[in-house]
């Protein structure tokens, strides 16, 4: 396989080569100046390292933003397995307790017709925005339930390496692991002190304030690549107070 792939690059070779003498060949046989042809030939090898140079820096260049694009692809998939399975309803459960929710919501109501801009404005309004947590300690069992539950679908992820390289995410999912272990450490939350509570609300915070921005990249993403999933994920946004699947006609 080795000699044959050897082979094919020679015949290649002096098939140019053969091109190139035949094509001086001409040039010669019609002008009849060698001196000159010598000098063009001297001058476009004299230029040929440049040459090199600019093509394969534009050629690296060129198969580094694809293999970013093709990482970047299988990246979201994997992201975007994280919201169906775990994320979305975090999400959902979390905005319930986030003090002041209804400008976070009409901030986030996507449409549609959603474009570059508004997503630009969305992530502003987070940056700008100090999001509360107020979860009491009657709603905390239900979210340990379903977090823990979810601790094996989390660390399955972990086993994809180039996950590991996406700095945000990654901050996300350490955030998640800390506040699954904090409520793991608790065996009840009757009777806990205020501090406590207000320990863990700061971890929950953590977690929302990451979620809550990967989600948005998420949205924005589908919106440009995948525009068929953005309108069933517009339609169950979890920032919505009674998300419906279902297509109406206008």
């Amino acid at each position: 396989m080795f000699n044959k792939l050897f082979m094919n690059k020679v015949w290649t070779a002096s098939a140019l080569f053969a091109i190139s003498l035949a094509l001086y060949g001409i040039d010669f046989s019609i002008f009849g100046n060698l001196r000159e042809i010598s000098a063009s030939f001297l001058g476009n090898l004299a230029f040929l390292p440049i040459y090199i140079i600019v093509v394969t820096l534009l050629f690296e260049r060129v198969l580094k933003e694809r293999e970013r694009q093709s990482v970047m692809r299988k990246l979201n998939m994997v992201i975007g397995v994280f919201f169906s399975e775990f994320g979305n309803r975090l999400l959902k459960e979390l905005s319930e307790h986030v003090v002041g929710s209804e400008e976070l919501k009409t901030r986030l109501r996507m449409t549609a017709s959603w474009k570059n801009e508004d997503f630009d404005e969305a992530l502003e309004y987070l940056r700008r925005s100090h999001v509360r947590i107020s979860i009491d300690s009657d709603a905390l069992p239900c979210l340990k339930q379903f977090m823990v539950g979810k601790r094996s679908f989390l660390l399955s992820l972990l086993e994809n390496q180039n996950l590991l390289e996406h700095e945000n995410f990654t901050d996300l999912l350490w955030a998640a692991f800390h506040t699954i272990e904090e409520l793991e450490a608790r065996a009840s939350f009757d009777g806990i002190p205020s501090s406590d509570q207000e320990h863990i609300n700061g971890d929950i915070k953590r977690v929302f304030g990451h979620l809550i921005r990967e989600w948005v990249l998420y949205m924005q993403h589908l919106k440009e690549d995948y525009p068929y999933l953005f309108s069933l994920a517009v339609r169950l946004n979890p920032m919505i107070d009674s998300p419906d699947p279902v297509v109406y006609q206008d």
